[in-house]
């Protein structure tokens, strides 16, 4: 773990609170890096020992406290299996696909950075520098979609991490997935951060016409500098703007997710997303209230303490006035929206910039499977089996 000159690290029992009035040196203020989300790199919660820098009163002569750049790395992972299945009532499918874990995106208010903690390691940085590349998602796919207990569903690709993030340039494992989709007839679902889903138009198009594939982009604020800290290497607002418009000239119908709505930060723009998004093409929109389970608490205040110091406690405070007086609610019915008075108000806001602006007036949310054909089983020599 780095440390800024003039730090040093101590360690300390895991889940144990630490006095900081008491301490021999303050817990030192956490310093952002250039093109990442995350501040720190806290262990996760399965660690035995945290570990958190603390200032020591002494910098060095001639070092300066820019933290040195933290590269990216990418291992390659063979996964066993490719479909997750849910039964939460609050989640519009129940088949999802990733292939990838981690996201290169970085965006501090991600929900899945607590599962590189399964890993050994950090939802903070690591969580957005070491990505695991699903190399053999396709095969598995393929796989399973020729098993003959195989009853199709719509599949939401990229929900838990990005399926389009940078690495997706070179890897193209999500091309290949798609590639799987669209030669079975398969329906699903894409959402994303990024303008690389406009590569692969020439697949979605076609499938759209058959009312098989849907898309959405998420766009948390039109403001471009907080854009900039909160998913630093997501695209750009505008950039994301113009994704919306390739999608929906092509005939992919195309949703606008505003998520998270962050109270005092991302908060004021809802109505201007809505507005520009529709004025795009985006036909239908949908928002969630941020949600900070396990790690993702402590890493989004030391992101507000870094970058928002002057607003940090009234968004927390209005955090928690959703939240039941906790800083998360991981209930069904209230994680995605909230409670409370200013819930509903959010929830007011919403709903009449959507009526406003003819959003959600159709249906897109049923894709047709009628088309779909069932693969050979990989171990099938008699293509003419596959008829009986």
């Amino acid at each position: 773990m780095w440390a800024a000159p003039g730090q040093i690290f101590r360690r300390i029992p895991a889940r144990t609170k630490m006095d900081d009035h008491d301490a021999e040196h303050p817990v030192a203020f956490p310093t952002p890096r250039k093109g990442r989300g995350a501040v720190t790199n806290l262990q996760g919660r399965y660690e035995v020992d945290q570990r958190e820098a603390v200032d020591d009163g002494w910098i060095p002569a001639g070092d300066d406290e820019v933290p040195p750049t933290l590269r990216t790395q990418v291992f390659e992972e063979r996964a066993k299996s490719i479909l997750t299945r849910n039964t939460s009532p609050d989640i519009p499918f129940s088949v999802s696909l990733n292939p990838y874990r981690g996201c290169e995106h970085g965006c501090i208010y991600c929900f899945a950075r607590p599962t590189h903690s399964y890993l050994g390691l950090s939802p903070g940085l690591d969580f957005e520098s070491r990505i695991y590349a699903k190399v053999n998602a396709a095969e598995l796919l393929q796989r399973e979609l020729s098993k003959r207990n195989y009853v199709p569903e719509p599949i939401a690709l990229g929900v838990n991490t990005d399926a389009y993030q940078p690495i997706e340039r070179e890897l193209r494992l999500t091309r290949r997935v798609i590639e799987v989709l669209h030669d079975h007839g398969h329906p699903f679902a894409a959402i994303t951060k990024s303008s690389l889903i406009e590569r692969d138009i020439d697949l979605l198009a076609p499938m759209a016409a058959q009312g098989q594939v849907m898309g959405a982009v998420t766009i948390t604020t039109l403001d471009a500098q907080i854009a900039r800290t909160l998913e630093p290497r997501a695209a750009t607002p505008v950039r994301r703007l113009r994704t919306i418009r390739a999608l929906s000239e092509a005939g992919i119908p195309v949703g606008v997710s505003v998520a998270p709505v962050i109270p005092f930060v991302t908060e004021p723009d809802l109505e201007r997303v809505l507005e520009a998004c529709a004025e795009a093409g985006a036909t239908s929109a949908s928002y969630i209230v941020l949600r900070l389970p396990w790690e993702v608490a402590p890493l989004f205040k030391d992101w507000l303490a870094a970058h928002f110091p002057q607003r940090a406690e009234r968004v927390m405070a209005r955090v928690r006035d959703m939240r039941g007086g906790k800083d998360y609610d991981s209930s069904f019915e209230h994680r995605m929206k909230g409670e409370g008075a200013w819930a509903d108000l959010l929830k007011q806001r919403f709903d009449k910039a959507v009526k406003r602006l003819g959003l959600n007036a159709r249906r897109h949310g049923i894709l047709d499977m009628s088309h779909f054909q069932r693969p050979p089983a990989p171990d099938s020599h008699n293509p003419q089996m596959s008829l009986f």
